[in-house]
């Protein structure tokens, strides 16, 4: 075994665990996941069967990752923060045949306590603010707060705010990593620094 497990943890034969992965107080991961090197899985969490989690990916306390949402790498769940897979949902009729995929892109952040409902894409390094509902889809580098969910600003890589509005033209330098930002149409584009 190449990840550490709490003794509590279960992970279901046939999980596929990268190498450097945490799994926290009683997690449960089910047969068919799959997830990367360097996650760390905090306590109470679930993941499902039709699940493909990135490498260092963070889930903090008490997330599920339902069937059909796939985790791309460096991607940060806060505590209690929820994805759903079934759009209608009622007790009465059975839709498992009708999940709904759900993207998470590389770097995003997730508030604490947001939802994201099932069927949207999450673009790459977008941030999800704590309490959040979300019901569309999510530009790269956008700030969305509320409910349902508004974009109300861009976030940098770094995970800072560009002093660019949503409307804007123009270009922005991260003091930290020095990454070149420039707004264009509507999106962000990383013009210099480390892709997306």
């Amino acid at each position: 075994m190449n990840y550490t497990k709490h003794e509590t943890a279960i992970v279901d034969d046939g999980a596929r665990i990268g190498e450097g992965t945490r799994i926290w107080h009683w997690v449960h991961i089910s047969s068919k996941a799959e997830i990367g090197q360097k996650c760390s899985l905090g306590q109470n969490v679930f993941v499902g069967n039709n699940v493909k989690i990135g490498n260092n990916v963070k889930i903090q306390n008490n997330v599920s990752v339902y069937d059909n949402v796939f985790i791309e790498d460096d991607v940060f769940c806060g505590p209690s923060m929820v994805f759903t897979n079934v759009y209608n949902p009622r007790s009465q009729f059975s839709r498992k045949d009708e999940y709904r995929n759900t993207f998470v892109k590389k770097g995003v952040t997730i508030g604490a306590n947001a939802t994201i409902v099932c069927g949207i894409t999450l673009g790459e390094y977008s941030f999800i603010g704590a309490g959040s509902v979300i019901n569309k889809d999510v530009k790269p580098f956008a700030l969305m707060v509320g409910v349902p969910g508004k974009h109300i600003g861009w976030m940098s890589r770094f995970g800072e705010r560009l002093s660019l509005g949503v409307n804007d033209t123009g270009e922005w330098i991260c003091p930290h990593t020095k990454d070149i930002y420039q707004l264009k149409s509507g999106f962000i584009e990383l013009v210099y620094g480390v892709k997306a």
